[in-house]
C-alpha cells in the first residue's frame, strides 16, 4: 500500500473514507436540471470549508452518492449532518420554488442516510459504482414521482 494515500496528524497516520447516500424528503425526484449542478457546487464548497476531500460524487434525481476522505477527528454522523444541513439551506436560497415545494414539511432531506467505511481495496469499486449511477439504464424511477421545474 502506498504511503501517500495516508494522512498524518501529530501522533497518527490515518485514512478515513466514507460512502454516504441520502435522499430528498419523500424521495421525490427534485434533483435534476440545474439543481443537480448547483448541488454539486454547494457540496464541493462545504467539503473545502470543512477539509473533506471528495473522491466521487453523483447526484441522481432522487438521491445523492458522495465518497469522501475526512480528518480523523470527524464522526460519520457529523459529516452527513454537515453536508445535509448546509446543502439544504443553500439549495433553498438558490431555488425558492424548491423551498415552496417543501414548505409543508419544512425539510429538504429525509431524516436518515446510509454510511459505509471504505477500505483501499474496495475504493475503486465504490468510485466506479458512483460514477456509473447515471449510466445504469435498468434503474427504475418511481412512477408518479413529483418533480420541480
Amino acid at each position: 500500500m502506498s504511503e501517500e494515500k495516508y494522512h498524518s496528524a501529530s501522533h497518527c497516520k490515518y485514512l478515513i473514507q466514507y460512502h454516504i447516500i441520502w435522499c430528498p424528503k419523500f424521495r421525490f425526484s427534485v434533483l435534476k436540471g440545474n439543481v443537480d449542478n448547483t448541488l454539486k457546487q454547494i457540496l464541493q464548497k462545504i467539503c473545502n470549508d470543512y477539509n473533506y476531500h471528495i473522491k466521487a460524487l453523483e447526484v441522481m434525481p432522487d438521491h445523492i452518492h458522495i465518497f469522501v476522505d475526512v480528518p480523523q477527528t470527524v464522526a460519520p454522523c457529523d459529516v452527513a449532518r454537515t453536508l445535509k444541513s448546509i446543502s439544504a439551506i443553500e439549495l433553498f436560497k438558490a431555488y425558492p420554488q424548491l423551498k415552496k415545494f417543501y414548505a409543508r414539511c419544512g425539510a429538504l432531506w429525509s431524516g436518515g442516510y446510509f454510511v459505509s467505511t471504505v477500505e483501499l481495496i474496495s475504493e475503486a469499486a465504490v468510485i466506479k459504482y458512483i460514477e456509473e449511477q447515471k449510466d445504469d439504464k435498468s434503474r427504475r424511477i418511481q412512477k408518479g414521482s413529483k418533480t420541480i421545474s
